[in-house]
């Protein structure tokens, strides 16, 4: 596994940087741009991930998750609710006929700091309560001190206990990985131990998702379909707040790994706060008025 991870290509930081932030400078004109908003919204993992939610707070996450806007039914749904394992159940409840999907963390989440088998009973916790998908931390200490074997028989178990039910999301908190080198291994590792998505950040450290981290593991996953013909998805989380912060990714992603990635199925935004901005910009571009932060729901 060394021998692979660390023969793979060397990272043109510079270059890296640049192709991400001149791609960012794309214009989207107005009936790209309406699009582009719908597509992000049905792309936003709808996220509340703090020690005080409460049932009522996430019933109210899954409401607005299955209906953004109350007004506008022609709003599209979000892709997902996502929480702690032990708000799943009420999670599926708040979003049942709905399609949205439901995400739980797991795995020690944000830290990753446990024994296997607890990370292993988390997992089987959340699956049991009806998560669709899960999201799981890797161990970053071991990947930094190049116990990569570790880290890919970790996935594997959890993998593993997903059965055939859940989706498995890898994250690989970037800002902690240093190097864009290191976030190409930990890209080839979660998708060689059978990520069905590698994402980047959990969002509770101060670098998150970036146009460059984001642009290099998009890299990774088209040159991984090329390799071995399997498909994986690719979610950015953390840091993104604003349509226009949406839009730029959205760019990203289609100038790199193409279209097949442009579906919430391969694609997805781990936001909280970006649904309302988002929802702000729809208005606008149907009635001409900027509605303001006061009608949409607030979180």
């Amino acid at each position: 596994m060394r021998r692979f991870l660390h023969g793979l290509p060397g990272v043109d930081a510079v270059g890296l940087e640049a192709r991400a932030a001149s791609l960012g400078t794309r214009s989207i004109k107005t009936t790209a741009k309406a699009y582009a908003i719908d597509l992000a919204i049905s792309m936003v993992d709808l996220t509340t991930l703090e020690g005080a939610d409460t049932p009522g707070k996430v019933r109210s996450l899954g409401a607005k998750a299955a209906h953004p806007d109350p007004t506008d039914r022609t709003a599209p749904t979000t892709a997902a609710v996502c929480v702690y394992p032990d708000m799943v159940a009420v999670a599926k409840e708040a979003v049942a006929g709905s399609g949205v999907k439901v995400a739980s963390v797991a795995t020690a989440f944000p830290a990753g700091r446990a024994a296997l088998e607890v990370k292993l009973g988390d997992v089987r916790e959340a699956v049991a309560a009806g998560a669709d998908e899960i999201d799981m931390v890797i161990d970053r200490g071991a990947f930094l001190s190049g116990r990569y074997m570790k880290v890919y028989e970790e996935i594997v178990a959890v993998k593993e206990a997903c059965g055939q039910r859940a989706r498995l999301k890898v994250i690989f908190e970037t800002g902690e990985l240093s190097t864009y080198d290191n976030i190409r291994r930990a890209s080839w590792l979660g998708m060689l131990a059978g990520a069905d998505f590698i994402k980047t950040s959990t969002g509770k450290v101060a670098v998150n998702a970036t146009p460059a981290n984001t642009l290099l593991m998009l890299e990774a996953v088209r040159d991984f379909r090329a390799q071995t013909g399997i498909q994986i998805g690719v979610k950015p989380a953390g840091g993104i707040r604003t349509s226009k912060d949406a839009v730029k990714f959205l760019v990203l992603v289609n100038e790199t790994a193409g279209e097949d990635w442009l579906d919430n199925h391969w694609f997805r935004f781990g936001a909280s706060s970006l649904l309302n901005d988002l929802l702000m910009q729809r208005q606008k571009l149907a009635t001409g008025r900027y509605s303001g932060p006061d009608y949409v729901t607030v979180d």
